[in-house]
């Protein structure tokens, strides 16, 4: 695999509870997909799951070296699960292109979180995974 870059990020779950109960479905349209919110919405620990898909997101823009500038939205990154339930990397509009441009095949990450913090890490690559799916898939 050759490894382009790398992006780590850390989330207070208390904090993103306090985004939840102050905005509401408002917040999670703006920064969950309807698949992220689905696949959340039915965990014992729903916050946990949100805080590593908020966390593995701000991960991956760190892969792209970008930041939230340039056109980028939230749900350009789509955090998805395989049937394993490995968490999986979907990059669309102006995340994809910036992936394209830097020759990024894939995007792996990897999520972990507690009651009170999750954390996500997110490698870029130039060459597929092995068996897993690109990031546009």
């Amino acid at each position: 695999m050759n490894v382009v870059a790398h992006g780590i990020d850390m989330v207070d779950c208390a904090r993103l509870r306090e985004m939840l109960d102050r905005h509401g479905q408002k917040f999670l349209d703006r920064i969950f997909t309807t698949v992220e919110q689905d696949y959340c919405r039915d965990k014992k620990r729903a916050v946990e799951h949100l805080a590593g898909r908020f966390a593995a997101k701000e991960a991956v823009l760190k892969v792209l070296g970008t930041g939230w500038r340039d056109g980028i939205t939230w749900t350009d990154i789509e955090i998805r699960n395989s049937p394993s339930g490995q968490p999986t990397v979907r990059l669309t509009g102006r995340c994809r292109k910036i992936a394209d441009e830097l020759g990024l095949a894939t995007v792996l990450v990897s999520i972990t979180h507690i009651g009170t913090h999750a954390i996500a890490s997110a490698i870029g690559s130039s060459q597929p995974s092995g068996g897993a799916k690109g990031i546009g898939d």
